[in-house]
């Protein structure tokens, strides 16, 4: 695959942007997990599935190019503003403004479809995700987003690190606590947009969290647990994308599968090392 990816500039785009995907996703992914907030990935996934089908209507119902990840990510976003909303209306139960925009994702993807009539070969990529789907306005539109992410982690790593294992405190201490979770909730609104088209709408979640579970459990600290999640992470993307392309299946299933495996072999490297304990004790 080396050589073809000196030859062909769609597959270095791809593979370029798998790497900052494998960086990115579980970056936020141990804040999420931490947060107990893992299901807003797959309501914002399946809210940018009806950005992407909107998109992709729009390009056909009136024949004008139109990129769907642009519109994919402007719903991500929206519905991430919309949870936050939902949440503060909700109070007592912040946790039905999650399946409430999954709801609304779902039925507009179906309208959209539906009004596009039906699934098409680029919708099909979005779902699973293809090895050749990322085009070089892509790359740099996820360039950017991927930079503006580490940017504001780095900032206000602080403030995520409080807010994520004490929001009460947080919010007493001084820090902007709505403000910083709006914010925290746009940038994984950014991350699952940008992440489709590599991993797909269906999958996009786990590479967010299965890289945070394998790593939660033979870490020792909160940094440590990050280090690993973004390198199982990558390691998951890298073996994922390599073994898609030479079985010419879509990346995301291979993906996720080996993060299955890597969160597989954590949980047995943990229960040999309590075996050994007790043998020892």
């Amino acid at each position: 695959m080396l050589a073809d990816i000196l030859q062909y500039d769609f597959l270095r785009y791809t593979f370029i942007t798998g790497i900052l995907i494998g960086i990115i996703a579980p970056l936020l992914g141990t804040f999420i997990v931490v947060r107990r907030l893992s299901l807003i990935a797959d309501a914002l996934s399946h809210v940018t599935l009806g950005g992407i089908a909107f998109g992709l209507m729009i390009e056909k119902l009136f024949a004008i190019a139109f990129n769907p990840l642009f519109s994919g990510l402007v719903f991500s976003v929206l519905g991430s503003i919309l949870i936050e909303k939902l949440r503060s209306v909700y109070k007592a139960y912040q946790e039905l403004a999650i399946p409430i925009i999954m709801s609304a994702g779902v039925g507009l993807s179906i309208i959209f479809i539906s009004i596009a009539n039906g699934f098409n070969t680029d919708l099909l990529n979005y779902l699973f995700g293809s090895v050749s789907a990322v085009s070089q306005n892509d790359f740099f539109m996820i360039l950017g987003i991927s930079i503006f992410v580490l940017l504001v982690v780095t900032l206000f790593y602080k403030e995520l690190f409080t807010l994520s294992f004490d929001e009460e405190y947080a919010s007493i201490s001084g820090i902007h606590a709505k403000q910083i979770h709006l914010l925290f909730i746009v940038l994984t609104a950014l991350v699952i947009g940008s992440s489709i088209q590599i991993v797909g709408v269906l999958l996009v979640s786990s590479l967010m969290t299965l890289p945070v579970a394998a790593a939660m459990r033979i870490s020792k600290g909160f940094k440590q647990m990050m280090f690993l999640s973004i390198l199982f992470g990558e390691l998951s993307v890298i073996i994922g994308l390599i073994s898609g392309y030479y079985l010419s299946i879509p990346p995301g299933g291979t993906i996720v599968m080996i993060s299955i495996i890597i969160l597989l072999l954590t949980i047995g490297i943990k229960k040999i090392n309590l075996f050994k304990k007790v043998r020892e004790a």
